[in-house]
């Protein structure tokens, strides 16, 4: 329902609050294969369950920009299980100077250093959630309607993932600028049934289903001032130095709303350390990725004309091929909508997205 109510707040409206950014990477998202928990997890940050155990890293975390910046200072990598019950998320940080100062849930955790992860059940790149969480185990969740660069106010900070379990080890110790400390390691349990609110998915997840997730680590540069770890300060501008942020999927932007450039996690009914499943890839989402090509240039040439074009050659689309799917694309549009397709060589898909970023499939009749 919530969903439904949010589509129809914003269908016919166009707000946009950030100016568009085209991704300097290919589309090329990681891929996760999550197998299922074989025991109970404990959240408590230790990761000494045997499930954890046979579950794979990820890559490690890289530059939100990708491969063009440079390798992080510090090594981040995460694991994913799921159960019945929860879908499971731990991670990795290294870290010789662990901190956290903020204590009350809801705060911007990206002040600290922080773990973050992202989460579009449906893949839509609406309707997501973020999860953001420091050494000191202090979270922040909240509801994103649309990204930022589509509608202003899109985040809804009220919205709690009830039944949500989080917990934080540290080796080494915190706020102690004295020692050289090893890492945090974390682990988060999210109730599957807080994505029923906003997703119109299978919940949980059906055998080899996939869904767009990302991780993100803020990392603020520190010096030890007064025996307390502090943000180094650029003497050009006297503010803190900008934070890095280390992702497990670049964005090949800076700014982690850009659901399009998350990872893909496949869920499988294997039990972690048992059969091996190989992920599968899907043709639609090259297609998708076509037409968000066509989105970010009809955003610029709105931005540029204070109108929408159908007109392919004005807006200097690169007609690549797209393997299964017809070209030139279909785009009808109004001065303030547009809404652009690909149909499949069979006649029986559409794959759609319109002026707010929205992608969905279409069934055709024969």
């Amino acid at each position: 329902m919530l969903k439904i109510i949010f589509s129809l707040i914003i269908l016919n409206v166009i707000c946009v609050a950030q100016p568009i950014q085209i991704p300097i990477l290919e589309f090329s998202p990681k891929e996760y294969t999550c197998y299922k928990s074989g025991e109970e997890i404990i959240i408590d940050g230790k990761l000494n369950e045997s499930s954890w155990a046979k579950a794979e890293w990820t890559d490690d975390f890289a530059d939100i920009e990708g491969s063009l910046k440079p390798v992080p200072r510090f090594r981040t990598r995460a694991k994913m299980l799921w159960d019945e019950n929860y879908f499971y998320v731990a991670a990795e940080l290294e870290e010789p100077g662990i901190w956290g100062t903020l204590k009350n849930r809801d705060d911007i955790i990206f002040y600290d250093n922080d773990f973050e992860i992202f989460i579009d059940p449906d893949g839509n790149t609406h309707n997501y959630c973020e999860f953001e969480m420091n050494a000191l185990n202090t979270v922040w969740d909240l509801l994103l309607i649309q990204p930022y660069r589509d509608i202003n106010k899109a985040a809804v900070h009220g919205w709690d993932i009830k039944g949500l379990k989080s917990g934080v080890a540290v080796y080494g110790s915190l706020n102690n600028p004295g020692d050289i400390d090893s890492c945090w390691t974390v682990e988060v349990a999210f109730p599957w049934e807080a994505f029923k609110e906003i997703a119109d998915i299978d919940i949980p997840p059906k055998d080899m289903d996939r869904w767009r997730i990302n991780f993100s680590r803020v990392e603020w540069k520190t010096e030890v001032k007064n025996e307390k770890y502090q943000k180094q300060i650029n003497p050009g501008t006297n503010k803190s130095f900008p934070e890095d942020n280390w992702v497990w999927s670049p964005q090949g932007v800076v700014n982690m709303h850009y659901p399009e450039m998350w990872g893909f996690v496949q869920f499988t009914n294997e039990v972690a350390g048992g059969k091996k499943i190989s992920f599968v890839g899907n043709k639609e989402e090259k297609a998708k990725w076509f037409l968000r090509q066509v989105y970010y240039l009809e955003r610029i040439y709105f931005e540029k004309n204070g109108t929408f074009t159908d007109d392919l050659k004005k807006l200097g689309l690169d007609m690549q091929t797209v393997t299964g799917y017809l070209l030139p694309p279909t785009i009808e549009c109004t001065t303030n909508m547009f809404e652009a397709s690909l149909l499949s060589d069979d006649g029986t898909i559409k794959i759609n997205i319109r002026n707010d970023g929205l992608t969905w499939n279409s069934q055709i009749k024969k």
